[in-house]
């Protein structure tokens, strides 16, 4: 690298007339590239990148430039060297998309309004890119190919079944595989998928945020002509990210309507069906990343994104029937292995309860039993928010005001009374589905939203502490457990005071803290 370091610093002298006063290593990612922040005089900043692959620098420069010229959020490029091994651009800071939510993160994915405004921010910008970017590209340009195909599908779908499969020791028939392989690659590369620009690594690492928390983008230079969809299974189902179902729903929402502002779309349901293959896809060739770097370069890092990834796959099978009975029987075995089985995690709540579960969206009976103590009466509003079986009674006002609001769910559409629900629960996404598919529980909770928000709204205008809101079915498992869980969590975003959550009938509790 020395003598790219020797043309980088000589590059940085013709375009600024001296030479940099001071160059800081940044930190790298996976690549081949170095980046270098590099500060004149004045304390003016650049970064300077030197990259051994002149055709992937080749992509970057041009995509850069091209992106640039449709006003899209990128990096300018502001020199390149004859031989194009090293270029400048201009420094957007040092805050990435994923140090922004490391905290969401770290918490076993309970984001914080802030955390979640600036990923609607980043995916509601991302068709942009996609669309927008497409115009007029010369995909020839791509590197290391112009387009997403099936032969790049096959080498992916290799890559796990030969760095992640056999490394796990899990027995299974290779022509049989290989078969769902090729059938899991035909569907991927439907000619019937409108084609844009494909990042292809779009993840929080590669989004940089300005001062305001505007999402710029980066690292772009493997992306090809390709299916939108491709870019959403990326960014949402990142392993290390443990986005709860409800955020990822409202995410892949607000990208739904977005890509509508550019492109005809098919309708939710065909996009929600189709997007799943490409999660599947994703997630197949992430393990395979992981397998190579975590069992084969013995990098640990990896090696602890993998339980995540697994659980992923494992979640993806519970709601999806894919038509690929050999490939599902062999995943559906992985996730059974005893290394990948569930492990407790410890990230800290504000309750003090320790949370169990990896799902942070659907809570554990260890979170706590299913009734909350008196609390102190000195202090701001706190709802309490339970979901009950009516042949059981209703729950009791332990707060001692005796006011609060009951609500009956029985009039909506009861997925209890079909066999591949019964026991599950309204936490559960194969339900979740079912109740928002079906619509009855969308419009009844509409009405309760509105009563509530303004209830809410007057007692913290009031000071008063306690308001209780009850929803009752007949088992007090599906439609009950759905609304209070939505209830709950409409309140706690809208207001940000502490919501505590009791499923009573399943003994779940949940305290959503004060913000």
């Amino acid at each position: 690298m020395h003598l790219f370091m020797k043309k980088l610093v000589e590059l940085y002298r013709q375009w600024s007339g001296a030479e940099p006063q001071n160059m800081a290593k940044l930190p790298g990612g996976g690549s081949n590239r170095e980046y270098y922040r590099m500060t004149d005089a004045q304390g003016h900043m650049v970064v300077g990148c030197i990259g051994t692959s002149r055709d992937e620098n080749h992509a970057f420069v041009y995509l850069c430039q091209h992106f640039a010229s449709r006003h899209l959020p990128v990096p300018e490029i502001l020199a390149v060297s004859d031989d194009e091994s090293c270029y400048l651009q201009t420094d957007l800071g040092s805050t990435s998309l994923f140090d922004a939510i490391r905290g969401g993160r770290e918490a076993g994915g309970r984001y914080t309004l802030k955390e979640q405004e600036l990923l609607r921010r980043t995916i509601r910008e991302l068709p942009n890119i996609q669309i927008n970017g497409a115009d007029g590209l010369d995909f020839s340009n791509c590197y290391p190919q112009p387009a997403f195909d099936a032969n790049s599908v096959l080498f992916d779908l290799n890559y796990f079944k030969y760095c992640f499969l056999k490394a796990t020791e899990l027995d299974f028939h290779e022509l049989k595989l290989e078969a769902d392989f090729h059938l899991l690659a035909k569907d991927l590369t439907s000619p019937d998928d409108e084609q844009g620009f494909l990042y292809r690594d779009f993840q929080s690492r590669n989004v940089m945020l300005n001062a305001e928390g505007k999402p710029y983008f980066i690292d772009f230079q493997g992306g090809r002509r390709g299916p939108y969809y491709y870019d959403v299974a990326s960014f949402l189902w990142q392993a290390s990210a443990k986005y709860p179902h409800k955020l990822r729903r409202e995410l892949v929402y607000e990208y739904y309507h977005a890509l509508k502002q550019y492109s005809e779309v098919p309708a939710p349901h065909a996009f929600v069906e189709r997007l799943s293959l490409f999660v599947l896809f994703r997630l197949l060739q992430v393990l395979g990343a992981y397998g190579f770097r975590g069992y084969f370069e013995r990098k640990a890092h990896f090696i602890e994104s993998i339980p995540p990834a697994i659980q992923n796959i494992r979640e993806l099978l519970s709601e999806r029937n894919f038509p690929y009975p050999y490939l599902t029987e062999v995943l559906t075995k992985l996730t059974e292995l005893p290394q990948f089985q569930k492990t407790e995690t410890t990230a800290p709540r504000a309750d003090g309860f320790k949370t169990t579960n990896l799902n942070p969206y659907k809570p554990h009976p260890q979170d706590g039993p299913a009734t909350f103590s008196k609390y102190d009466a000195q202090g701001p509003l706190v709802v309490r928010v339970f979901s009950f079986s009516f042949t059981k009674g209703i729950p009791e006002d332990e707060s001692g005001n005796g006011g609060g609001y009951v609500f009956d769910c029985r009039s909506t559409h009861n997925p209890g009374r079909y066999e591949p629900y019964k026991k599950l629960t309204g936490l559960d996404e194969p339900v979740i589905r079912f109740l928002e598919d079906d619509g009855e529980i969308l419009t009844f909770l509409d009405s309760v939203y509105k009563l509530a928000d303004a209830h809410v709204r007057r007692y913290i205008q009031r000071g008063f502490t306690s308001l209780m809101f009850c929803f009752g079915c007949t088992g007090g498992q599906h439609r009950s457990v759905y609304s209070a869980q939505h209830l709950a969590e409409h309140i706690h975003d809208k207001f940000g005071i502490e919501v505590r959550i009791c499923h009573r009938e399943q003994n779940i509790t949940q305290i959503l803290p004060a913000q």
